[in-house]
């Protein structure tokens, strides 16, 4: 779907328009200094504060008010550390700080699937080749049509459930995604291969499971089941919100899918013009942003990956500036507005539905 604001850029304009948002990348990596450490060092403490109060209230769950708060305050624990924590941190936006810990190529998060595998599928296939059908795995995460590009078949019509399914279980999604069990089934994978594949996987399952549903239910000694019951409502909660803000970012009404061609000879122009044109973002005040781990801003982060992810409220004016200049579309919109749009998308392109015409970036 192409946004009708969409001005089409010659290829000066183009360049121009690449050379605007490098020096505005340029710029905030030039000021990467003490206030994101101490930024992020923030984020760590309130990551674990609120770990430690959910779980010691978990263990007073005997009072049904605590069962309450403590669920609440470890789903947002989880929520912070896989958004605005552990997701930017594994993009390197705070390799500069040179901390064990915040180590972008290091940094293991808090669900069952591995930062190995979600940096290759995501740090790599996802921003690299973001929104080209048959390159991004995310287009659709290999279960959904979000698009009319995609070739519809009668296996979409009961999508509806298959994307409620990948919300209540999301970090599960996450976890298989590079696993591309779809190749197993046609035959161009080896089932050698995948079982190589999911040692490392298994290995962090066990571990997430160990720890959310017997060690720490355990600890709390009568309210194993209480304890248990809390970690899992935590961790649903948390899929929720993720899947809603993640599915925010690309897939909304005027977000665009792009064929494998746009990848011939792109230039940076190019890259930036289909990062904008594939990304959404939401509206909301400061604590929404760090909620969503600042993928509030997706159009900002696709931009610059590598930039601190706080940053991105401010660039967001500039970034508006240079899209009005060059005719651009800057897709933004309330959680509420954004959501119902990708709603919309998962009940109609379960039906067939045809493509309005190709998609060119920029040329």
């Amino acid at each position: 779907m192409t946004s009708l604001s969409n001005k089409s850029l010659n290829a000066q304009e183009l360049a121009d328009f690449g050379a605007e948002l490098d020096a505005l990348k340029l710029k905030h990596l030039n000021e990467v200094g003490a206030v994101d450490a101490r930024y992020i060092k923030r984020i760590v403490a309130a990551v674990r504060y609120s770990e430690a109060l959910g779980r010691g209230f978990l263990f007073l769950s005997f009072i049904p008010p605590f069962w309450l708060l403590g669920t609440l305050l470890l789903a947002l624990s989880k929520i912070l550390e896989n958004m605005e924590l552990g997701h930017n941190v594994m993009h390197g936006q705070y390799d500069f700080m040179n901390e064990p810990s915040l180590r972008g190529e290091s940094y293991e998060w808090d669900i069952v699937g591995t930062s190995e595998n979600w940096r290759h599928s995501h740090n790599y296939r996802h921003h690299t080749y973001t929104n080209i059908k048959g390159l991004d795995d995310d287009v659709g995460y290999g279960m959904l049509r979000l698009f009319p590009e995609q070739r519809w078949s009668p296996l979409y019509i009961p999508q509806a459930l298959y994307a409620l399914l990948l919300a209540l279980l999301f970090q599960w999604g996450v976890a298989v995604q590079e696993l591309q069990l779809g190749k197993v089934v046609k035959g161009r994978k080896s089932r050698a291969q995948l079982k190589e594949e999911l040692k490392p996987m298994l290995k962090k399952v066990n571990r997430q499971l160990l720890k959310d549903y017997l060690i720490f239910p355990l600890l709390s000694g009568p309210l194993f089941f209480s304890v248990m019951a809390g970690n899992f409502v935590a961790n649903i909660l948390r899929n929720l919100w993720t899947f809603m803000i993640i599915f925010c970012g690309h897939f909304t009404a005027d977000a665009e899918v792009f064929p494998k061609s746009v990848i011939k000879d792109e230039l940076p122009g190019h890259w930036y013009l289909r990062q904008l044109r594939g990304s959404s973002n939401l509206t909301g005040g400061k604590w929404f942003h760090i909620l969503s781990g600042n993928l509030s801003h997706q159009i900002e982060h696709h931009l610059f990956p590598t930039v601190p992810a706080w940053r991105y409220a401010q660039m967001s004016t500039e970034v508006q500036a240079i899209c009005e200049r060059y005719g651009q579309n800057y897709n933004s919109g309330s959680l509420v507005s954004q959501f119902g749009q990708v709603v919309w998308r998962i009940l109609r392109h379960a039906f067939p539905s045809s493509p309005e015409g190709a998609v060119q970036v920029g040329r």
